[in-house]
Protein backbone atom coordinates (compact mmCIF):
# COMPACT_ATOMS: atom_id res chain seq x y z
CA UNK A 1 0.00 0.00 0.00
CA UNK A 2 1.78 3.19 -1.11
CA UNK A 3 1.80 5.98 1.44
CA UNK A 4 2.28 9.29 -0.39
CA UNK A 5 3.86 11.27 2.47
CA UNK A 6 6.65 8.66 2.69
CA UNK A 7 7.45 8.83 -1.02
CA UNK A 8 9.71 11.83 -0.39
CA UNK A 9 12.19 9.58 1.48
CA UNK A 10 14.85 7.44 -0.16
CA UNK A 11 14.53 3.65 0.40
CA UNK A 12 16.83 3.53 3.47
CA UNK A 13 15.15 6.47 5.20
CA UNK A 14 11.70 5.12 4.36
CA UNK A 15 12.63 1.74 5.86
CA UNK A 16 13.57 3.53 9.10
CA UNK A 17 10.34 5.57 9.08
CA UNK A 18 8.22 2.45 8.59
CA UNK A 19 10.24 0.20 10.93
CA UNK A 20 8.08 -1.95 13.19
CA UNK A 21 4.83 -0.09 12.50
CA UNK A 22 1.96 -2.57 12.68
CA UNK A 23 -1.47 -1.19 11.65
CA UNK A 24 -3.82 -1.12 14.63
CA UNK A 25 -1.10 -1.87 17.19
CA UNK A 26 -0.88 0.48 20.15
CA UNK A 27 2.91 0.22 20.34
CA UNK A 28 5.83 -0.09 17.98
CA UNK A 29 9.36 -1.31 18.77
CA UNK A 30 11.85 1.44 19.63
CA UNK A 31 14.16 2.81 16.97
CA UNK A 32 17.50 4.52 17.53
CA UNK A 33 18.75 6.58 14.58
CA UNK A 34 22.45 7.40 14.59
CA UNK A 35 23.88 9.21 11.57
CA UNK A 36 26.09 12.13 10.69
CA UNK A 37 25.09 15.72 10.07
CA UNK A 38 23.03 16.36 6.96
CA UNK A 39 21.95 12.76 6.45
CA UNK A 40 18.22 13.34 6.97
CA UNK A 41 17.77 12.23 10.60
CA UNK A 42 15.33 15.00 11.50
CA UNK A 43 13.24 14.42 8.41
CA UNK A 44 13.26 10.65 8.89
CA UNK A 45 12.21 10.85 12.54
CA UNK A 46 9.49 13.39 11.74
CA UNK A 47 8.14 11.03 9.08
CA UNK A 48 8.36 8.09 11.50
CA UNK A 49 6.37 9.96 14.16
CA UNK A 50 3.79 11.01 11.58
CA UNK A 51 3.60 7.44 10.26
CA UNK A 52 3.03 6.09 13.78
CA UNK A 53 0.26 8.63 14.40
CA UNK A 54 -1.37 8.04 11.01
CA UNK A 55 -1.33 4.30 11.79
CA UNK A 56 -3.20 4.91 15.04
CA UNK A 57 -0.50 5.16 17.71
CA UNK A 58 -1.42 7.56 20.54
CA UNK A 59 0.94 10.59 20.26
CA UNK A 60 1.22 10.66 24.07
CA UNK A 61 2.93 7.24 23.90
CA UNK A 62 5.71 8.43 21.57
CA UNK A 63 9.06 9.35 23.09
CA UNK A 64 11.01 11.61 20.72
CA UNK A 65 14.39 12.78 22.01
CA UNK A 66 17.34 14.60 20.52
CA UNK A 67 20.26 16.66 21.74
CA UNK A 68 19.17 20.21 20.95
CA UNK A 69 16.00 22.16 21.61
CA UNK A 70 16.08 23.41 18.05
CA UNK A 71 16.14 19.87 16.61
CA UNK A 72 13.38 18.73 18.99
CA UNK A 73 11.16 21.67 18.02
CA UNK A 74 11.85 21.12 14.33
CA UNK A 75 11.06 17.39 14.48
CA UNK A 76 7.81 18.12 16.31
CA UNK A 77 6.82 20.85 13.81
CA UNK A 78 7.58 18.62 10.83
CA UNK A 79 5.66 15.64 12.27
CA UNK A 80 2.66 17.88 12.98
CA UNK A 81 2.81 19.33 9.46
CA UNK A 82 2.92 15.86 7.86
CA UNK A 83 0.02 14.67 10.03
CA UNK A 84 -2.08 17.73 9.25
CA UNK A 85 -1.41 17.31 5.54
CA UNK A 86 -2.25 13.59 5.68
CA UNK A 87 -5.14 13.51 8.16
CA UNK A 88 -6.64 16.95 7.57
CA UNK A 89 -9.28 17.99 10.10
CA UNK A 90 -8.85 14.73 12.05
CA UNK A 91 -5.37 15.88 13.13
CA UNK A 92 -6.56 18.61 15.51
CA UNK A 93 -5.42 16.91 18.72
CA UNK A 94 -1.98 16.05 17.40
CA UNK A 95 -0.49 19.52 17.89
CA UNK A 96 -0.49 19.13 21.67
CA UNK A 97 -0.27 15.35 21.66
CA UNK A 98 3.50 14.92 21.42
CA UNK A 99 4.02 15.54 25.12
CA UNK A 100 7.20 13.43 25.29
CA UNK A 101 9.17 15.26 22.60
CA UNK A 102 12.25 17.21 23.64
CA UNK A 103 15.92 17.03 24.50
CA UNK A 104 17.44 14.21 26.51
CA UNK A 105 17.95 16.69 29.35
CA UNK A 106 14.39 18.07 29.29
CA UNK A 107 12.79 14.61 29.21
CA UNK A 108 15.13 13.42 32.00
CA UNK A 109 14.32 16.47 34.13
CA UNK A 110 10.60 15.92 33.59
CA UNK A 111 10.92 12.29 34.67
CA UNK A 112 12.87 13.31 37.79
CA UNK A 113 10.22 15.90 38.70
CA UNK A 114 7.45 13.31 38.29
Amino acid sequence: MPVSYLERLNPELRRAAEYGVVPGASMSPPLLVIAGAGTGKTNTLAHRVAHLIVRGVDPDRILLMTFSRRAAAEMTRRAERICLHTLGAKAGAIANGLTWAGTFHAVGARLLRA
